[in-house]
């Protein structure tokens, strides 16, 4: 570890690691552009062959962006994408970014650095930044947008700009060190540790955007809200906004144990997909499943759901689309069983049904569910932690789904409990 990071993990205050030199390389969990042909005929196409532990050169800083010293990251599932080099190698997204300017050329190069999510502090800003200093405890917002696009005034996530940080960029969130823009920050709630912080980003504001933002299913009180994937990271904080909101959370899951950790929660109602015969990643026949779905659901709501929080994707959305109410609401962020959906159009349109795609969230929607997390009323959906130096564990155990809620990585953080600055709300 160099000497600021030891500043860093010592507590120094921001006068010290001002003083201190920012280190020319530093540890991260990246993938090699030679490793990106490696899955070509494999069936497991195994994460932890291809996300690499070690050194990478640390850029040089924009003027409008900050290094943090990352305590803590987080896994999503765009880490697996990344490192399965599907739909196609990220090194593609940047190589296309690395034409934009300058700034952008630096994230092309043979190596990427993953990671959406991370909390830490600040240990460098660039000339043009105002607002954020050295020492300032934060969270990185997985949105990298260009501010001077007047699309992202109105909606930073309908920029053709916007990036997700870590995934379509370089020198993510899963490393010692981490490059943003200033853009991206929030402060820390204080009163979570770094890997609790560290957890919420992409998944919490993900889910915000998706249920309770205008852009969004507008979910109101007293709607039903079937949530497939419920004891995931997105599907945990899905059920406590579904809750919160006063509406009525339907919990899918695929085993016992994630039917009790998601009850835990405060989900309503809580359906094994064997109950209902859809089992792996195949689609199954929308309307069987979907006829078994929605009988349990009437019986314990007394109604069809009003909305239909999707990411699954190909194993699941026929049947999201069958079962929602007429007039209802299937808003999708994700295929994380696939991307080519089949579902029969007539329950679409003649049902008067709609679909909403949603795509992570703005910086607002980012405040709105971080105000949530600081006053208590969400709680980090974070079940286990692992060192940076076992990230490829980590992936690997989102890419099986065999995860609860979201899977933590202590960067530069020694122990899990650091980070918290007062008590709870």
């Amino acid at each position: 570890m160099d000497v600021l990071a030891e500043a860093v993990v010592a507590g120094a205050g921001g006068a010290e690691l001002a003083r201190l030199p920012l280190p020319a390389r530093y540890t991260a969990a990246h993938l090699r552009a030679e490793d990106a042909d490696g899955f070509t005929g494999v069936a497991d196409k195994d994460v932890r062959k291809t996300i690499q532990i070690g050194s990478v050169p640390m850029p040089e800083l924009a003027p409008d962006e900050v290094v943090v010293a990352v305590l803590a990251s987080g896994i999503n599932y765009n880490t697996v994408w990344s490192a399965m080099f599907e739909p196609i190698p990220t090194f593609t997204f940047l190589k296309q970014f690395g034409r934009r300017d300058r700034w952008a050329a630096r994230h092309d190069r043979p190596f990427h650095v993953l990671g959406s999510d991370a909390a830490g502090v600040v240990v460098r800003t660039g000339s043009g930044v105002r607002r954020w200093h050295v020492g300032d405890h934060v969270v990185v917002s997985p949105v990298l947008v260009d501010e001077e696009e007047p699309a992202t005034h109105a909606d930073g996530m309908m920029g053709a700009s916007m990036l997700a940080w870590g995934f379509e960029t370089n020198y993510g969130g899963l490393a010692h060190y981490g490059i943003a823009r200033a853009s991206q920050l929030l402060p820390k709630p204080a009163h979570l540790t770094w890997e609790e912080a560290a957890a919420n980003p992409l998944c919490a504001g993900t889910a915000y955007r998706m249920l309770v933002s205008d852009r969004g299913a507008r979910m109101t009180q007293g709607d039903v809200v079937l949530i497939w994937g419920a004891a995931g990271g997105l599907g945990a904080y899905a059920v406590q906004l579904v809750r919160n909101g006063g509406g009525i959370a339907v919990g899918v899951v695929s085993s016992e144990a994630k039917a009790e950790y998601v009850r835990g929660l405060g989900c309503h109602v809580v359906i094994n997909r064997e109950e209902i015969g859809l089992t792996g990643d195949a689609p199954a026949d929308p309307a069987t499943v979907g006829k078994r779905l929605g009988r349990l659901i009437r019986t314990a709501t007394g109604e069809d759901p009003h909305i239909v929080f999707e990411h699954v994707g190909r194993a699941t959305f026929g049947v999201s689309v069958f079962v929602v109410r007429r007039g209802g609401t299937v808003v999708t962020c994700g295929s994380s069983s696939g991307y080519r959906h089949e579902f029969d159009n007539r329950y679409l349109w003649m049902r008067l049904k709609r679909v909403i795609g949603s795509h992570g969230a703005n910086l607002q929607e980012q405040h709105a569910v971080h105000r949530l997390l600081d006053l208590g009323r969400v709680r980090p959906a974070l079940t286990t932690t692992y060192p940076l130096s076992e990230a490829p564990e980590a992936a690997r155990l989102v890419q099986s789904n065999t995860h609860l809620g979201k899977v933590g990585v202590l960067c530069l953080a020694p122990t899990t409990g650091l980070g918290a600055t007062r008590r709870e709300p």
